[in-house]
């Protein structure tokens, strides 16, 4: 069933390339034989790689040396396609990715946590007594697959499977450039020597992953929440220089979007989950701890036939490898307690600036209801004002409708009365002639006139018009500047007391 699953679930992903290197490292019982080494792993040399054929064939021992602990790993520590870390989304091709997982006895349901979010941790041992295994697939899967940032998924991803016949841990790291792979394959290379735990390198990550950038990361926002604090309900816990609005201006819908990102930062990286995951990681250490003592024994019992030709180094050498990994057993499970006793604290640490980030925004939401309230009637008086002033405007135009009502009825009148009482017109009844022969005068002085006045009249009333223009405009700022100026006011009214806390006792600190 596994293997059927397993070939299906490869078949279903697509592939995207990355530039993948190769990671050994291997510790002797004679020192000269130790190697530590970190190369480019071509397409052509990575079945030889997986077989240890060629140039990464074993090297040739003399008699008495023994191998006394090894990883060997298929390593892509700067995975840059954006889809990388997609759901059914491999960076090998599938026939070298199928091999690898089953030449280095990788568990075949690495394959299903392509789409796993969050910190993830399994394992689980193979209970073939001829070569028994204690396989990690997956081992710490921190992914976040269905997010993008700037359009690339981010995450790590690691498997690995370690033979207690050989003493060899095999497996399979990727990592973008934002994880901690590079670092942790770093600090697993300066710890060589400590290789023969199959969890060194998961607790390695652990630990990078739970750095104290962590706990300052929840330090700056409990930092941010007592600025919010300040700004919200004016608790006085912070120096003037820390305040949150230097100018004493409040933004309410900054200081909402800000109380959101605040509490999206208090969210990163829960504790929650990696409690769960040094627990499943506890459990992973009591296996191979059962698994180890039982081989042990009998690799101890092997050896020291052995030794009786070869003068005992070997055997010595194993005896002092077991202590070595017995005492690195004991610091892992330590720190495993450490880790669980900081999270439990963290976790609390995280609840209580959760409540209280909970009650800034409940009376962000109040105070935001009584300026909405103060903000609405004082644009009901503006609007009652403005209906006043349409009413004066209207009784206004009413009358000035009047007079020019009149205006029209009467020019007519006067204009053709005007016209007939000049001296160019003579109605008498012996006149002759009735219009003088000089009325030309009237049309030549009179046409001229109007047109520069109707000129003039066009010119000013343009120039009018700019002014007009640039009046708006500062009329336009003015009532802008009004506008901030009274909901200044109305906010600076509205946290216009001190701070929260009575007179009579002051704010506990």
């Amino acid at each position: 069933m596994e293997d059927y699953l397993f070939r299906t679930y490869v078949q279903e992903c697509r592939v995207v390339e990355e530039e993948t290197k190769y990671v050994e490292i291997f510790n002797y019982s004679d020192p000269f034989h130790n190697s530590c080494e970190e190369h480019p792993l071509t397409p052509d040399e990575f079945e030889n790689f997986l077989h240890r054929r060629g140039a990464f064939a074993p090297p040739d021992l003399r008699l008495g040396t023994t191998l006394l602990s090894g990883i060997r790993l298929v390593v892509q520590t700067d995975a840059k396609d954006k889809d990388t870390f997609t759901p059914r989304v491999l960076s090998l091709p599938k026939e070298s990715y199928e091999q690898m997982v089953r030449v280095f006895r990788l568990p075949f349901r690495g394959i299903e946590t392509t789409s796993v979010v969050g910190p993830f941790f399994w394992t689980s041992y193979d209970h073939d007594d001829a070569d028994p295994h204690l396989p990690l697939p997956a081992d710490i899967l921190h992914r976040k697959s269905d997010v993008r940032k700037r359009g690339r998924t981010r995450g790590w991803e690691m498997m690995l499977s370690h033979s207690f016949s050989t003493r060899i841990t095999t497996g399979f790291v990727k990592g973008t450039p934002s994880s901690d792979i590079v670092a942790a394959l770093k600090h697993l290379r300066a710890c060589a020597a400590q290789v023969g735990h199959p969890m060194l390198l998961p607790t390695i990550i652990l630990a990078h992953d739970l750095s104290p950038a962590n706990d300052q990361k929840q330090r700056d926002a409990r930092d941010w929440l007592r600025r919010l604090e300040n700004a919200v309900s004016m608790r006085d816990e912070v120096e003037v220089e820390e305040q949150y609005f230097q100018n004493g201006e409040l933004v309410v819908d900054g200081l909402n979007r800000d109380l959101v990102e605040c509490h999206s930062n208090v969210l990163w990286k829960r504790p929650q989950a990696y409690m769960a995951l040094t627990e499943e990681m506890e459990k992973a250490m009591g296996l191979f701890k059962d698994m180890h003592e039982v081989t042990a024994k009998r690799m101890a019992a092997a050896s020291a036939a052995d030794d009786g030709r070869w003068g005992g180094e070997a055997a010595a050498a194993t005896e002092k490898q077991n202590r070595e990994l017995d005492r690195l057993h004991r610091s892992m499970l330590a720190r495993m307690d450490f880790y669980k006793v900081k999270l439990t604290g963290l976790e609390n640490y995280i609840h209580t600036t959760l409540q209280r980030l909970k009650v800034q925004r409940e009376a962000g939401a109040q105070l935001y209801n009584i300026m909405s309230q103060r903000e609405a009637r004082l644009n009901l008086e503006i609007a009652g004002e403005q209906r006043r002033i349409a009413h004066a405007s209207k009784r206004d135009s009413t009358a000035m409708k009047t007079i020019s009502l009149l205006g029209t009825l009467f020019l007519p009148g006067t204009f053709l009365a005007s016209v007939f009482s000049m001296t160019f017109f003579n109605f008498q009844s012996n006149a002759d002639p009735v219009i003088s022969d000089k009325i030309w005068v009237f049309f030549l002085l009179t046409i001229p006139i109007t047109a520069a006045i109707v000129g003039i009249w066009i010119w000013y009333d343009k120039r009018k018009e700019a002014q007009y223009a640039r009046d708006d405009e500062d009329v336009e700022k003015d009532i802008t500047r009004m506008e901030h100026d009274i909901m200044r006011n109305i906010r600076q009214r509205t946290m216009s007391k001190a701070h929260t806390w009575n007179t009579i006792s002051p704010p506990p600190r």
